[in-house]
């Protein structure tokens, strides 16, 4: 960093108060979280060079052993903690992702049955604000107000039946439950269609079979992401069966992006490594036990969560309900007492996307920190406080006194390392 600092000053600001910014907040925001050292080392590496079109063993240009090697290594590694049969990890963005798949098996006008967006679905699932629906017929379904926001999947099974989709897709971003992969097959099945899993926000909850698998469910495709729990770099990745590896590969590239970032898949086999380490183990069992402790918090202060309770890192929270206030109100509340916090919608909100009654919370980030569930607490504590504080200054300033104290105690893994 001597080199920036001397020579582009301005950037090196704007870098030096993001790192302020990180340490002095306490984060819950999911989707986020803070990368391991040891893949903050390697972001700068001589891969960044280097041109490597095509898989493995077969590219374009000649003299690209090293990117081979490199590439196989991830992907062995990735196959070891999927048990996938099949894995590419050349995709650059979320949205590539899933559309390779959508691409790989269907053609213009084909259905694809996915959640809906206000109902936990996600962007790429799709919604008609996207360039994909208009090349792909979407049918959404959602979850069932009537019945603690579960699947109907009768429901689910006529909606099949009368559109004949190509693809069934399930996977969520805010939905606080697992799912019964067991329904969703039979759905697929009874239709004959490809079976596709999003799961991105859980996926390392199914790594260490906290979480259930779709391939122990004979899913066909599984796709994720790879920044928000593992602590990854940003990247993305494709499973399927054995069968479906050649047109997956081949719907990735040629057919939707170009070379891929082989400085990008060598962060990628290190993450992999640390994943496959004891002491990450230990960290994914200490999120679940942080987020229920959350919850269990929040329900004793009389807190309304979607579901009524969490099965992985993440709840929802009515903060008009519980708190009588608005989204926008919560997170001026909480900012002032440095605490990070997202905003959600939920199925059928009355009020505006950009201003719902709901919050998203997950506890990745601050056990990154390693705060157990006695320092947990404390968070835990001061949010109901700062939600129950009514903007008062001088409550909220000892909150924010106490997440001093707490983020000079817990730093930040990736922030001491120096480079």
């Amino acid at each position: 960093m001597n080199f920036l600092k001397n020579w582009d000053k301005e950037v090196f600001e704007i870098l030096e108060k993001e790192k302020e910014r990180l340490k002095e907040w306490i984060n819950l925001i999911p989707s986020e979280n803070y990368t391991y050292p040891e893949v903050f080392e390697i972001i700068w590496s001589v891969f960044n060079d280097k041109y490597a079109e095509w898989y493995p063993w077969k590219r374009y240009y000649w003299w690209c052993e090293n990117a081979d090697a490199l590439e196989t290594l991830a992907q062995e590694r990735a196959k070891k903690v999927f048990w996938a049969e099949h894995i590419n990890i050349q995709c650059l963005s979320w949205s590539i992702m899933n559309q390779a798949v959508y691409y790989a098996f269907m053609k213009p006008w084909d259905t694809i049955l996915g959640m809906d967006l206000s109902h936990w679905g996600h962007l790429t699932h799709w919604h008609p604000i996207t360039h994909m629906w208009k090349l792909f017929n979407f049918v959404r379904y959602k979850t069932d107000l009537n019945n603690n926001w579960k699947i109907n999947f009768e429901e689910l099974l006529e909606i099949a039946k009368k559109t004949k989709p190509k693809i069934v897709l399930c996977g969520y971003t805010s939905y606080p439950r697992d799912y019964d992969y067991t329904d969703f097959k039979k759905v697929a099945d009874e239709v004959w269609a490809i079976t596709m899993a999003d799961i991105s926000h859980i996926w390392w909850l199914v790594a260490w079979k906290a979480m259930k698998n779709p391939f122990d469910y004979w899913f066909d495709i599984v796709t994720t992401t790879t920044h928000k729990t593992l602590r990854w770099p940003r990247w993305w990745m494709i499973m399927c069966k054995k069968e479906f590896a050649k047109k997956i590969d081949r719907s990735v590239f040629p057919k939707l992006q170009w070379w891929p970032f082989i400085h990008n898949i060598w962060w990628h086999a290190v993450a992999l490594k640390k994943a496959w380490e004891p002491e990450y183990e230990t960290y994914a069992s200490q999120v679940l036990k942080n987020s229920k402790k959350l919850a269990e918090t929040l329900i004793n202060n009389w807190a309304k969560l979607i579901t009524d309770w969490t099965d992985n890192h993440m709840m929802v929270l009515d903060v008009e309900k519980s708190f009588w206030y608005n989204w926008t109100k919560a997170e001026e509340i909480l900012g002032k007492a440095w605490i990070y916090v997202n905003k959600q919608v939920i199925p059928d909100d009355l009020n505006p996307p950009l201003n719902p009654s709901w919050i998203r919370i997950w506890t990745p980030a601050v056990t990154t920190r390693w705060m157990k569930e006695n320092k947990k607490q404390v968070i835990w504590d001061l949010i109901i406080k700062a939600l129950k504080s009514d903007f008062n200054e001088e409550k909220l300033a000892e909150i924010k006194l106490e997440i001093t104290k707490l983020w000079k105690k817990f730093k930040i893994p990736t922030l001491e390392y120096k480079i």
